[in-house]
């Protein structure tokens, strides 16, 4: 028993050092966030892997998508190998400033929220949250959902845009919380919920791959940019993934690439 004791307290004292270490290198003021990625030889990217066309599993279980392209040839540019790692959606600060991760790339939405928690890029995309309806119902307009039931992921930008609409949320007579957008399309295709409120690219995408029969109002609730988030201080890790994009954005491999997933470059990297 006492020995026990005694390995726990020495294991006390070397998390207290690290953590310490870490709280020393943060007042400094020291970012080695760059670095660290270029001595690991890795960029783990957390993303969501049920949001097409960002990032998701195509038939082999392999994470595949936009998001997942872009991040492959910057790691490959930085010199290091891209590690794409499935998160919660709705733990992925957690995921982020525990280390797990080194950056949320998957249509990530810049906010001035999240910008006090963490430190992004420039915007490198143009979004919008939309709401989903069944192709045979009447909804025409957001007005038309006062009183039904309208779904949303858990932990993304929509509930944001829906607490920044108050004519829409106080006239909506139920939210219901899903995990992931597919979860929520599922239900909305079976009439679980009237509409779902998701990102444009993704509403498109399931629309057009799955031939489902859905359609978007055409009444947004609002626009909004995504971009690459990083723990709080690790601008040397942003500015180097920027640069970068930028690099890819003037010799066309950013243009391929969107043109490879949306038939055009609708990238606003630089803009």
């Amino acid at each position: 028993m006492k020995r026990n004791i005694v390995v726990l307290f020495a294991l006390l004292l070397v998390a207290a050092s690290l953590g310490a270490a870490g709280t020393k290198e943060q007042a400094s003021g020291v970012d080695n966030s760059l670095q660290k990625i270029l001595d690991k030889g890795e960029f783990v990217m957390g993303l969501d892997d049920t949001f097409p066309p960002m990032g998701f599993r195509d038939e082999n279980g392999t994470i595949v998508g936009f998001d997942v392209d872009l991040a492959r040839e910057v790691a490959t540019r930085l010199g290091v190998e891209l590690k794409p790692q499935a998160i919660d959606w709705n733990a992925k600060e957690q995921e982020l400033n525990t280390g797990n991760i080194d950056c949320i790339w998957n249509g990530f939405t810049i906010t001035e929220e999240r910008k006090q928690a963490m430190t992004f890029t420039p915007p490198y995309l143009r979004n919008a949250q939309v709401v989903v309806v069944r192709e045979d119902s009447s909804y025409q307009k957001l007005s038309d959902l006062s009183k039904k039931s309208v779904g949303y992921q858990a932990g993304s930008s929509a509930y944001d845009a829906i607490q920044a609409t108050p004519s829409f949320n106080d006239s909506v007579g139920e939210f219901v919380e899903f995990k992931d957008n597919l979860t929520g399309l599922m239900d909305l295709e079976i009439g679980g919920i009237d509409a779902l409120v998701v990102d444009l690219m993704v509403a498109n995408d399931n629309i057009n791959r799955s031939g489902k029969a859905f359609r978007i109002l055409d009444e947004e609730l609002a626009p909004e940019d995504y971009g690459v988030g990083f723990r709080k201080g690790d601008q040397k890790l942003a500015d180097a993934v920027w640069q970068q994009l930028l690099a890819m954005k003037a010799d066309g491999t950013l243009a391929k690439i969107s043109t490879q997933w949306f038939g055009a470059d609708i990238t606003v990297v630089g803009e």
